[in-house]
């Protein structure tokens, strides 16, 4: 079994609020000094169940990301995980690309690679949290999708799927090639090994540029993008605490709803 899983480099999402700012007129998050990116949280839980789906029926696991050099670092992990081979696309012409434009990149790659059994995403991503990279991605390549998964079973060419929903559980049949998007419910990732890391840190990690995945330039970063970011700013999270002072429960209860409805709240 053949497995594909796309992951994503973002900041720490552990940052203390006092370290996370913005760059209100370039329209950036600056990055916090001495503080590493990471792996999208929900892409490691799609790196584990491609390293479970793998043990369980063999197969090669090939990671890919689309990013700058400390990407690099992120494709080491995932290698010491457990994958096989990890491929960094990067190209100038690649930055500032939307969730579509990431789609093409990444959709042009895949085809390069050629066959594969699953694709395999994080549900979303842990700093945007659009989610509609994979959705996008599974559409460029013309196959079959099933988001937000919980467990994934294999029956031959077809995958049982169970998939979390707000109200509960939805079972799905798809077959291969698809792609699926884990949700954190479906397995805990492990941490890398001792060998893993030594045997990855040995590993060359190849880049792919723009004419190794054969997407048109006017398509991708910046002049591609469909999103207009009009506004990139740090919320007011302060706030006034007003007490209700009163004799009884039942009197607070009265005065609360009074301002409330003051407030127009209620």
């Amino acid at each position: 079994m053949d497995i594909i899983v796309c992951v994503k480099q973002v900041l720490d999402h552990d940052i203390p609020p006092r370290d996370f700012k913005v760059d209100e007129e370039n329209l950036s998050v600056v990055p916090p000094a001495n503080v590493s990116p990471i792996i999208s949280n929900f892409d490691e839980y799609a790196i584990e169940e491609a390293i479970l789906l793998k043990e369980a029926h063999g197969g090669k696991i090939t990671v890919l990301t689309v990013g700058g050099d400390s990407a690099k670092d992120l494709l080491k992990k995932c290698l010491a995980m457990g994958c096989d081979e990890a491929i960094l696309l990067q190209d100038e012409a690649f930055e500032n690309s939307d969730s579509f434009g990431v789609a093409r990149i990444l959709a042009g790659a895949i085809k390069k690679i050629g066959t594969f059994d699953i694709l395999l995403c994080g549900r979303i991503s842990s700093d945007w949290s659009q989610g509609a990279t994979s959705i996008a991605l599974a559409e460029a390549l013309d196959i079959p999708s099933a988001s937000q998964l919980i467990k994934i079973e294999v029956n031959g060419d077809t995958l049982r799927c169970d998939r979390v929903l707000e109200d509960g559980e939805e079972v799905v049949e798809i077959t291969t090639p698809c792609l699926l998007t884990a949700s954190n419910e479906i397995n805990n990732p492990r941490l890398p090994s001792v060998k893993g890391i030594l045997m990855a840190s040995r590993k060359q990690i190849p880049i792919w540029g723009l004419s190794d995945v054969d997407v048109d330039a006017t398509t991708v970063g910046s002049t591609g993008s469909t999103l207009e970011l009009t506004r990139l700013y740090k919320p007011d999270l302060s706030g006034n605490c007003e007490f209700i002072e009163a004799d009884s429960l039942e009197e607070a209860a009265d005065k609360l709803g009074d301002r409330l409805r003051e407030d127009k709240i209620i």
